[in-house]
Formats: structure tokens, sequence, C-alpha cells
């Protein structure tokens, strides 16, 4: 269906449509794409977000039916409520999706996922200087160690392993060039490259995915995939995903409606969308599910879409009643980018404030209503009444009610709370840093 709509109306001379020119198909784009998903990982760090096993359950399901063809289960090494989780999930039954699941590069993080029947594991580790000094305490050389150890080890237990790159936008490239090929001689399957802090424009991602698979020997790339994890601290997630893609990137990371810690991930529907109906590459994804996906998980997560989010919001296919409705009607693609049905959504017209009185007697006599001068006058000031005279002090209120209500279902605390918590538990004062004194710099082994 989307594949002949577009075509006719190039065809037909109708419209230009610069998204299928021969010179803006880069050489390496990918025939099919992956979409893995990280939702169960990354989804649930959106800030105190709570799922129950049965909504993760139920959302892991759906995107199984969708097609999605990687799931991160998520980190059983975190906690045994996590490991618990973990292992309910990998024992239920899914039709073709493939279950993954998180361990950082040690052999106790890498065993924690083998007890919970993982046939795929994810092996993180970061590996610019800024990181091995501040968070690992270890040299470069300490940690490939660590990391080639534990690809090994899952390796000999008979389940495939990937490897992920984080901070890999702000590590030098003979670094990333170094690390792919020793996880590759170790027995990774797939080269992640995490963009952790949502750090890279489209064209660096471009440049530097081009210059890692250019830098790395035809033996590593003709047995490994490369992967891409891009967060939207700046906006750019999907952006960067698909300049990922152009440079031959065939699995994505994604979250269903962006969700993840600080400004999330690439949203699903969005990379999912733009990779079918841009690029034409096949997802695997059936897009008519695409939607039911967003508003399950807006359920479980008990956080709002944004009405104007791409794709999934609710703003995308509504309009307001105008001159032009029953041009709208015949031809909805003259005001749409695609026919909603695509993602499973379809176009809602309404009328507002701004509908003019003339267009409304125009409504009605096409629909062969009669009505009087005094009823239209009626039916316009029941039209414009309920905005106008709301007070708007009252809707800003009810709004705010509304934010804190959300704040409170998601049960986090703050710092200071937590410690007064601490204090109130323990009947110890807490010695903390003094706002104004930096701690002493971490030394490095």
């Amino acid at each position: 269906m989307r594949k002949t709509i577009f075509k006719k109306l190039e065809a037909q001379g109708l419209i230009a449509n610069y998204n299928r020119l021969r010179k803006n198909l880069p050489p390496k784009l990918p025939e099919r794409v992956f979409i893995w998903d990280e939702t169960f990982r990354e989804g649930i760090k959106t800030p105190t977000v709570f799922l129950t096993y049965v909504e993760q359950v139920k959302l892991a399901k759906l995107m199984d039916e969708a097609g999605v063809s990687v799931i991160n289960v998520g980190f059983p090494g975190l906690s045994e409520d996590d490991k618990r989780t973990v292992k309910r999930i990998m024992n239920e039954t899914f039709g073709n999706v493939t279950l993954v699941a998180s361990a950082q590069a040690t052999k106790t993080s890498v065993a924690t996922c083998l007890e919970c029947g993982a046939k795929e594991i994810t092996v993180e580790a970061p590996f610019n200087e800024f990181n091995l000094q501040q968070r690992l305490k270890l040299t470069k050389e300490q940690a490939l160690q660590k990391t080639v150890e534990s690809i090994e080890y899952a390796r000999k237990h008979g389940v495939t392993v990937d490897f992920m790159l984080m901070d890999g936008s702000r590590t030098p490239l003979e670094t990333i060039i170094e690390v792919f090929e020793a996880v590759a001689a170790a027995g990774a399957s797939k080269l992640g490259l995490a963009d952790t802090v949502g750090f890279l424009r489209p064209l660096s991602m471009r440049y530097l995915m081009m210059h890692v698979r250019d830098g790395l020997p035809e033996a590593v790339k003709k047995k490994t995939a490369f992967s891409v994890h891009c967060h939207n601290d700046f906006g750019l997630a999907t952006a960067n995903s698909l300049a990922a893609v152009e440079e031959g990137a065939t699995h994505v990371h994604t979250c269903i409606a962006g969700f993840g810690e600080r400004a999330g991930i690439a949203p699903f529907e969005e990379v999912v969308a733009s990779l079918e109906l841009l690029y034409n590459i096949d997802t695997g994804i059936d897009l008519e599910k695409i939607y039911r996906i967003a508003q399950s998980a807006e359920k479980a997560f008990a956080v709002p879409i944004q009405f104007h989010k791409p794709i999934i919001g609710e703003n995308l296919f509504a309009r307001e009643v105008d001159d032009e409705v029953e041009t709208l009607r015949a031809q909805p693609l003259l005001f749409e980018p695609f026919p909603p049905e695509i993602v499973g959504r379809e176009t809602k017209f309404f009328v507002g404030r701004n509908t003019g009185q003339t267009l409304i007697q125009r409504l009605l006599e096409q629909a062969n209503v009669r009505a009087s001068p005094r009823q239209m006058d009626e039916l316009f000031r029941h039209i414009k009444n309920p905005q106008e005279s709301l007070d708007k002090g009252e809707s800003q209120m009810t709004f705010y009610q509304v934010k804190k209500l959300l704040k409170d279902l998601q049960k986090g605390l703050t710092m200071d709370e937590f410690w007064r918590l601490v204090e109130m538990i323990t009947r110890q004062k807490p010695k903390l840093p003094e706002p104004d004194k930096k701690p002493p710099p971490a030394e490095s082994s």
C-alpha cells in the first residue's frame, strides 16, 4: 500500500520525491534493517518509571507480533528482582523475536545472563579515557582484556554475543577499530556504537561509521554486523540512527515513543516509519500496529505522549474544518505526509472556534439540515463558548494538578528526601560533601 500510493503520484507527475533520486541513495544503504527494541533496558530508565511483569510481557508480545527483530529484556545483573524478571520473560513463548540480555564486561555479569537462560547476550563497555579513568578505574589494556575474556566465556557456553561500545561517539577512531577487531576475534557477531550522550550530528555519525567500516579488515566486516544506539539529548536520535543506516548499520536500537533516561533514545515509530516510507527499506515491521503499541506503552509508563509527537501524536492527523474540508476529505495527502491508515491511524476532523459561521451553514446545507438564524446563533455559541468562557487560570491549575499527580504516581524520592529517610530510619545524620567542594579526582590504576 505505502509503495503504490507514492509511486502512482510520482508516475502522474503530481509530486516530486527527492528521497528516491539515485544521487540521494547512499551506496552503503542496506536492503534490510532490523529493529532492536530497548524498552525494557533503556525505556524503564525514564525517571522512576516502573513496569509490572504483566505490562512487560504484554508489550513484548505486541512488539513480537508487529515484527520487532530483537528485544533486550534487561540487565539481570542489576538486582535479584531484575534477574527474576529477565528469567521469567526468557521462559515466555514468543513468535519470531530474539530475546537478548545485557551484561557488563565481566564473567560474573555474563554468568548471570546465562543463569537466566539467555541465548544471546550484549556485552557493554566504554573505552575512551574519560570513562576508563573516572568510571572503570582501568587502563585500556585491562578493560580490553576483561571484555575479551567475558565474550569468550559467553561463547564457550554456546550463546550469541554482541558488543556495544558505550560512549563510542566520544571515543578516538583508532581505539574503536582496535576494540572492534579484538571483540570480533573473541566471537562478537554484532559491533555496536552508542552515542551515549546524544552528542553527534548526523554528518558526524556518517563520518564516524564510514571510517570505522573502512578501517576494519574485510574478514571482520564479513562476519559481523553493525548496530547503533542513539540518545536524544539534542533531539537528533532519529536523524543519527538514519545516518548510521546510510553507512551500512543494519541493527538500530529504539524505544517505544523514545522513552529512556534523560531525553530517551531513538523513537521506535519514527525510525521505522522513516526507514519504510522515506528510504523504502524493509524493517519487517507491520506498520499498522505502531499506534497500538504506543498507546499500550503510554498506559504502562503512565507518561503522556506529546500531542505533537511525530507519527503517534494526537495532532498529526487532526484537522480543524476549514474552507478546504471537502478537498482534504477527497485527497488527504494534500496536507498529510502519508495515509494515516499505514500506521493504524485515521484522519480526524473537528469543528472548533476558528471554523467560520458561513462554513458551518454550508455543512448543514450539504447534510440537508435547515437551521433558522436563531438556531445558527445558538449552534455557533455552543461551538465557541466552551473555549472562550473557560477560566484560563482554572485550566492552568488543573494542568498542574494533573502534572503533580503524574509525579506522585512515579513514586520517586529526590536525593534530599532520600537522605531524610535514611536519617529517620538509621537515626544517623549522613555526612554529605559540601556543595561548593568538589571531590578529589579518582586515581587510575
